[in-house]
């Protein structure tokens, strides 16, 4: 976590603030009017590219999370199911960044990795032999492995 906090913040002008259902904000690093409207709480596709935090991952992030760090969900190749999960603190918000926000708790994801996990919720969960971020109930994952890190994608 050390080394995530000497990374610098580049400076990245939030364009949309929309409201969700539950109290959490889906912020946007979009740029133009066109990305306004598409973010618009009367757009259907408003809530369809949302990631819901649960109560326990919003905890756990305000308490190792310092100034403008956040949490930040990837997919990629590989792991025993074809695509896996991977989570790291970071600062630097890009510009195709999406970020949700619930109770002062921030995940970003980018704009590729959101297609493989949209609608999907993003708990910590804390057992005797190990304590991770995973992403549950993955509306666009067809099956996963037993570890919960890696899974297939729907066709």
């Amino acid at each position: 976590m050390a080394a995530v906090r000497g990374l610098s913040l580049t400076a990245v002008a939030l364009r949309a603030v929309t409201l969700w259902p539950g109290g959490s904000r889906l912020l946007a690093a979009s740029r133009g009017p066109r990305a306004l409207r598409e973010l618009s709480s009367s757009s259907p596709e408003a809530g369809e590219g949302q990631i819901h935090l649960t109560d326990s991952c919003v905890q756990r992030l305000l308490e190792i999370t310092e100034g403008s760090e956040f949490l930040r969900l990837e997919v990629e190749g590989g792991g025993c199911s074809g695509f896996q999960y991977k989570f790291s603190l970071d600062t630097v918000i890009n510009p195709d960044d999406r970020v949700f926000e619930q109770g002062g708790a921030r995940v970003v994801v980018d704009s590729d990795s959101l297609a493989f996990v949209k609608g999907a919720h993003v708990d910590f969960s804390q057992e005797l032999i190990r304590s991770s971020f995973q992403v549950l109930n993955n509306p666009q994952a067809q099956q996963g492995c037993s570890c919960g890190s890696s899974f297939s994608v729907k066709l």
